[in-house]
């Protein structure tokens, strides 16, 4: 097996599981900026398939596989060191990585986004179903390559995680633009904040208000703007004469945080734009909305 993070094939393939609640979906969607080929919650016994699938594809290659497999897969779990060996066999270099978090942590999540936790089922306690998770997850904790506890991690900072572990395999300085809305505050560890509350706002549109940055109506509108246009090149003329002396410094991880008032519109839009402009040059670009998580 390659020691390089890489397999014979180009391929690294990185297999998610752990609690629910500790991170696993911001974790795919991190692995998917960095253009990994990311799937969830596949049957174990798939894996080798969808290994040889995605090499011999005859599209791009991507510059991974991040795969979820969790407690939903029932009766499935046991099957995985199978599974990670028939990978090695097939040329992959797996590792399986497992999150984790603190009963107490995982229980403010759950009462934050009230969602059900997979094992609430039959009038069993959300302690209870915790437990119950635990106890069947241990064995892959047991075999896991590395584990990543996120309980004093929020979602911005488990994205760097990943970004930092498992984005820079050619070195380089990683970007992370990140939108955000004033109201909620800064977000941890900025490098560079841009205020965009001076530009045109979609949000009184009431065509225009129930999409995002990220949709063709806004982006549409905001591109026709003059301001904008304006003031998105402004930041790329200041990012392209600083970004170099970053670099020369060694640093690793670069955030570009940019907020509006909703964090919806004009703050997405300029992440996304940016992001766009500066993955023609660079590997390591990542985008991050927190107000659309």
């Amino acid at each position: 097996m390659a020691t390089d993070g890489t397999s014979k094939d180009g391929i690294r393939v990185v297999v998610l599981s752990g609690l629910s609640g500790a991170g696993k979906t911001v974790a795919l969607r991190a692995f998917e900026d960095l253009g990994f080929y990311c799937v969830d919650n596949l049957p174990t016994a798939l894996l080798p398939s969808l290994y040889r699938a995605v090499v011999d594809g005859g599209r791009e290659t991507p510059s991974g596989l991040a795969v979820g497999v969790d407690v939903r897969n029932r009766g499935d779990l046991e099957r995985l060191p199978e599974a990670l060996s028939r990978l090695a066999e097939a040329g992959a270099d797996a590792e399986l990585v497992f999150l984790e978090s603190s009963d107490e942590v995982l229980l403010k999540r759950y009462a934050s986004s009230r969602r059900r936790h997979p094992l609430s089922e039959n009038g069993r306690s959300l302690v209870d179903a915790i437990a119950e998770e635990r106890r069947r997850l241990r064995p892959l904790l047991a075999v896991a390559n590395r584990s990543i506890d996120t309980s004093d991690s929020n979602v911005h900072q488990l994205r760097r995680r990943i970004a930092t572990d498992f984005g820079a395999t050619s070195g380089g300085l990683t970007l992370m633009f990140e939108s955000f809305a004033y109201g909620r505050g800064l977000p941890p560890d900025c490098d560079f904040v841009f205020d965009a509350r001076c530009l045109p706002n979609p949000h009184w549109d009431s065509r225009l208000r129930p999409f995002s940055g990220k949709d063709a109506p806004v982006r549409e509108f905001l591109d026709g703007q003059g301001l904008v246009v304006q003031y998105l090149a402004d930041i790329q003329r200041f990012l392209d004469a600083w970004l170099p002396r970053f670099e020369s410094e060694d640093k690793g991880y670069l955030t570009v945080a940019i907020g509006c008032t909703g964090g919806r519109h004009r703050s997405v839009y300029l992440a996304e734009r940016l992001a766009e402009h500066y993955r023609a040059s660079r590997e390591q670009v990542l985008t991050f909305h927190r107000e659309l998580e």
